[in-house]
């Protein structure tokens, strides 16, 4: 069977305290584009929250051990974080869609994912959040033979005979696990007759992750350009209001030259304003920072979002000095987005 043709959304919403970041996950992303129905009680297992916060560990995220005692023996039993529980049931979802159908979408929302120390959290989840263009995580990760476990059990999965090998119990039909042997290649389940084996996963391209940020909050735990350029952003402004149109591109979307000029021109100012930066050899931006295609929401949320809060988030002179305004007209990430277009304008007549 083919890849699906689901679109996962990998976003942080992010914005003052109380703007509706949170309402608009709820009431916005995922019924209208995600298209789970919460109002069914089927559907809402489709959803599985979190809220970051710093007591919160990857063991939190992933999955741990927990001692229980029964009998006045203490037994220990694996038990799955939220996102090893998200992970199953996107895949469960995949194996359980009728033929000819979209699997469900899953969507994992994370709440205050500022608030916990991100780089410990996901550890080395993080290398899964690369993304193919078909929705598929672009690097596997191996996980230990516990966390495959738990994944397989919770996808339907049981074991069957020797130690590592597994069966798909559920099936719908005799073909269903040769018919998704694409799939499930994705997480190294490698189909033996009606049996797997594995230990190494990637994330499916049916399984959103949703998080949101108070901008206020920044400065509790730092994200590093890295793990930041793995998501897209959306601003949400406390009045609500929208930045103006792009007048840049066409209707606001770059062609490959165009935005390869840009970014040579940005890179060329970050180093001319060195001495307001630090650490300017890491916040030199690639060509892949966004991918294709070139949006001016993409530019406005992600890139201009990158170069007020990581790059010039110590001072904000060499902003005011290329938009030719005074400290009054640029305090809040909110100013500097409504001046997109007059700040792509200057960098682009850059002279480099």
């Amino acid at each position: 069977m083919s890849a699906f043709s689901n679109t996962p959304i990998q976003k942080i919403i992010f914005g003052s305290p109380g703007t509706g970041k949170s309402y608009k996950i709820d009431h916005e992303i995922i019924p209208n584009e995600l298209g789970i129905d919460v109002s069914k009680d089927t559907e809402k297992e489709n959803i599985i929250k979190t809220v970051f916060h710093p007591e919160y560990t990857y063991g939190d995220f992933m999955g741990k051990l927990v001692p229980i005692t029964k009998s006045g023996n203490i037994e220990y039993n694996f038990y799955e974080g939220h996102f090893l529980k998200a992970i199953a049931r996107a895949y469960k979802n995949i194996l359980s869609a009728k033929e000819g159908e979209k699997p469900k979408n899953v969507a994992l929302v994370i709440d205050e994912i500022n608030r916990g120390n991100s780089s410990a959290i996901f550890g080395t989840i993080f290398q899964l959040l690369d993304r193919n263009e078909d929705g598929w995580s672009s690097y596997g990760i191996s996980v230990s033979e516990l966390e495959f476990h738990k994944i397989l059990t919770l996808i339907g999965f049981e074991e069957s005979g020797s130690f590592g090998y597994y069966k798909y119990a559920k099936a719908r039909n005799a073909k269903v696990l040769e018919d998704y042997q694409d799939e499930l290649s994705k997480l190294r389940i490698n189909v033996i007759g009606s049996s797997v084996v594995g230990n190494s996963m990637h994330i499916p391209n049916n399984l959103s992750i949703l998080a949101t940020m108070n901008t206020s909050d920044n400065s509790i735990y730092f994200m590093d350009s890295a793990f930041k350029r793995r998501w897209d952003w959306e601003f949400i402004n406390w009045d609500e209001s929208k930045p103006p149109a792009p007048t840049y591109g066409n209707a606001g979307t770059l062609t490959q030259e165009e935005w390869k000029k840009l970014i040579k021109n940005l890179n060329s100012f970050i180093k001319k304003n060195h001495e307001s930066v630090r650490g300017v050899e890491d916040k030199q931006i690639g060509y892949y920072f966004i991918k294709q295609p070139i949006t001016a929401d993409k530019i406005l949320n992600k890139l201009m979002f990158f170069l007020w809060d990581s790059v010039f988030n110590r001072d904000k002179k060499p902003l005011r000095d290329i938009l030719k305004v005074d400290n009054s007209r640029l305090i809040t990430f909110g100013d500097f987005s409504k001046m997109h277009n007059e700040f792509i304008f200057s960098i682009m007549k850059l002279s480099v």
